[in-house]
């Protein structure tokens, strides 16, 4: 059972920038991929970004690719999303998640463990 825990949320500024980061514990982080989700308010949730178990490979949604940056620090066990240049519409709860699959059951979005998620708020 691998547990996963989100920190790093917070409201800012469109343009500015924010790094999520994703503790994980419980299991052997290194023989997953992880990947970062998001929801918004009324919509349903979405793929943000994947990232391979060695960390050689990453993918990333058409509406983050040039400002997100996905990667993982395998002796710490946790994974991390750099965001920059952030716009009002980036505003959601951001979940990550692990997958034995890897980036592939990411982005089908069939994941093994979730965490419980950090609001991040982008203001105009």
């Amino acid at each position: 059972q691998v547990q996963l825990v989100e920190s790093g949320g917070g409201l800012v500024q469109a343009g500015d920038s924010l790094r999520l980061s994703c503790a994980a514990s419980g299991g052997t982080f290194g023989r997953y991929g992880m990947g970062w989700f998001r929801q918004a308010p009324g919509k349903e949730r979405e793929f943000v970004a994947a990232i391979s178990a060695g960390g050689r490979t990453t993918n990333y949604a058409d509406s983050v690719k040039g400002r997100f940056t996905i990667s993982r620090d395998n002796y710490r066990n946790t994974a991390y999303l750099q965001m920059n240049s952030l716009k009002p519409e980036d505003t959601a709860v951001y979940y990550c998640a692990a997958a034995s699959g890897g980036t592939y059951s990411i982005r089908i979005n069939a994941c093994d463990y979730w965490g419980q998620g950090t609001q991040v708020t982008v203001s105009s």
